[in-house]
């Protein structure tokens, strides 16, 4: 047993999991202990993402349009770097899935989900990568992605619990 009373391979499942659904909910209340563990863990996933969501190359594609005839489309795609970054993020979290609305039609969630096959992956690069990079050339330093807030202790155990959030 190591950090967490846990072994690794659970340690490891369970930081990713809390990673993903902070990424998705933007807060998780944990114990104190499971928040500290988290947080770098999350910070450095922002970083690459951040460090690469703009490398971006546009291409053009040769299509056909209703007629038969041939009609170039302007397209983008990822860089090198950024797919790389991608395919290192998307190991390291769960791939979550959007849910449907409560009062949303089958049809609207369809085309609303429609483009995304990695919705918190494009959550990260779409969202927070670019306001963390405006966050960071404003304040002129980089990191400090999460905080921890200190909550007081568990009912029924006395765990010391906290808020992580993303700033």
């Amino acid at each position: 047993m190591s950090k967490l009373g846990r072994t690794a391979k659970e340690r490891t499942a369970l930081v990713r999991n809390l990673a993903s659904q902070l990424l998705w909910y933007g807060k998780v209340e944990t114990t104190h202990a499971k928040a500290k563990e988290v947080q770098p863990y999350v910070e450095k996933l922002l970083t690459k993402a951040i460090n690469t969501y703009a490398d971006v190359e546009e291409i053009t594609l040769v299509k056909k349009d209703s007629k038969g005839k041939e009609v170039e489309v302007k397209a983008t795609k990822d860089g090198v770097k950024k797919l790389a970054a991608r395919r290192a993020i998307m190991a390291k979290i769960y791939d979550l899935q959007e849910v449907k609305a409560f009062n949303e039609k089958k049809a609207d969630f369809k085309a609303r989900t429609a483009d995304s096959r990695h919705p918190l992956v494009d959550k990260i690069f779409n969202e927070y990568a670019p306001k963390y990079a405006a966050r960071a050339e404003e304040l002129g330093q980089g990191g400090g992605y999460t905080r921890v807030y200190l909550t007081g202790e568990r009912r029924g155990d006395a765990a010391e619990t906290a808020i992580i959030e993303l700033v």
